[in-house]
């Protein structure tokens, strides 16, 4: 029986509300095959978060340790703990590269035993991050800090790629050779941002759900003190889920991060913050990026 989800803001330890962002976050792409793992859930699995919280070393190892910086392995990682320690699902395969003549010509992210549904699925995931951006043909682009990641790309690679892996002959060997035999499910899991213009209206992607998360963006050059007062920079891997602290916003720590952005011509994320007056708390209430104003770079730009 699936109960309803809590909202993250009230888990204080970082991984755990990583974790209840996970399981009821809206996603990127609109398919049958989207996995929402709020839908498998029990009251039970939302109680075992909350203990977490109050004593995260009594959890996995992920919930204490000094969180990785890189995105995407701290995203693996907390996806194969809401699977195995929430949901109490079997991982049979993790990272499983599915080769051709020498080459791979892909990877299955996870395999996995739905004790739910009674049946055997190839999870594809990613998390992902997306700005908007506006063509004079009226063509808008959506592409993420690094400008070489489009949408339409990344969606058209999760559901016309990677989710037909298992119907090649070298991924029903694979299978075959772990003893993983017959039918196999394919889901996809991308929640994600979508980051809006401040100065230009545009349409989100047919492609994606009207519910998706959304934050904006700004150039450099139209920063302003007076609109970064409650701001914080959002360093990787709390970029998933809202954030939160204690501590008032520090103003040379944004200027130090908007420095970094014209120094190292990358953007950068910041969380806008409120103060709760409940229980004392900086709570995020809306997410910015910050592109140097020669982003994205021209060779980027697909018209």
């Amino acid at each position: 029986m699936t109960a309803s989800a809590p909202s993250p803001m009230i888990f204080k330890t970082p991984a755990v509300r990583h974790l209840a962002w996970m399981m009821a976050a809206p996603q990127l792409l609109f398919d049958e095959r989207v996995f929402c793992p709020a839908h498998y859930a029990t009251a039970e699995a939302f109680q075992r978060l909350r203990e977490w919280d109050l004593s995260p070393s009594d959890g996995p190892g992920i919930l204490s340790e000094q969180p990785n910086p890189r995105l995407g392995y701290h995203f693996e990682r907390l996806y194969e703990c809401l699977l195995t320690d929430l949901l109490g699902w079997t991982v049979l395969l993790k990272n499983q590269q599915i080769r051709r003549e020498n080459r791979t010509i892909g990877e299955l992210d996870f395999v996995v035993h739905n004790p739910h549904d009674r049946r055997t699925e190839h999870h594809e995931i990613a998390v992902k991050y997306y700005l908007g951006f506006p063509s004079a043909n009226g063509q808008n682009r959506w592409y993420g800090p690094n400008a070489r990641d489009r949408l339409d790309l990344k969606t058209d690679h999760m559901l016309h790629r990677q989710s037909h892996l298992t119907s090649q002959p070298e991924t029903i060997q694979v299978l075959n050779d772990q003893g993983i035999k017959g039918p196999v499910t394919t889901r996809i899991f991308m929640p994600g941002y979508l980051f809006y213009p401040g100065t230009t209206h545009i349409q989100a992607p047919d492609t994606v759900p009207e519910n998706h998360l959304r934050g904006r963006w700004m150039y450099l050059s139209e920063v302003q003190p007076d609109i970064t007062k409650h701001w914080v920079p959002l360093n990787k891997p709390h970029w998933l889920g809202p954030w939160l602290q204690q501590e008032a916003p520090v103003a040379s720590h944004v200027q130090q991060a908007l420095n970094t952005v014209s120094a190292n011509r990358m953007p950068r994320l910041f969380a806008e913050l409120e103060h709760c007056e409940q229980d004392g708390d900086w709570q995020e209430t809306s997410r910015i990026f910050v592109v140097p104003d020669t982003w994205p770079a021209p060779g980027a730009l697909i018209q």
